[in-house]
């Protein structure tokens, strides 16, 4: 019994340190189900715009290197919500892809990703 309760405690810690920095298991599984893309339209204009674009492209005036994400492409269409989610969350290393864990609280990044959501390939919704 001791040997299954010190496996059990060594699994969930090695579990809790890959979803440090704020965001656990249960955030990137089922809270993206709520984002409002109304809302997160407002919070994209206001802070994603400069880099990824009114369309979600990419502004081509803005000489970044590597270019920002083409939010559309099939590349990010495809990720998992919860692995979009953490990209806003804590962003991504090397690149200008802040993270915005500061600026926005929880729910607006699920906001955000809902909109985000709506710039894919296909999608009926305006951006």
């Amino acid at each position: 019994m001791r040997i299954v309760g010190i496996g059990l405690a060594l699994l969930t810690g090695i579990l809790s340190a890959g979803f440090a920095g704020g965001v656990g298991l249960k955030d990137l599984t089922s809270a993206g189900k709520g984002g409002d893309s109304v809302s997160g339209r407002e919070i994209y204009v206001n802070t994603c715009i400069r880099c990824h674009g009114i369309d979600g492209t990419g502004v081509q005036s803005v000489r970044l290197v590597p270019a920002p994400a083409d939010l559309t492409s099939p590349a990010v269409q495809n990720r998992l919500d919860g692995t979009l989610f953490k990209r806003i969350h804590e962003g991504k290393p090397n690149t200008a892809m802040g993270a915005w864990k500061h600026a926005l609280s929880d729910a607006e990044i699920w906001d955000v990703l809902a909109y985000v959501r709506t710039l894919g390939t296909g999608s009926d919704a305006q951006p």
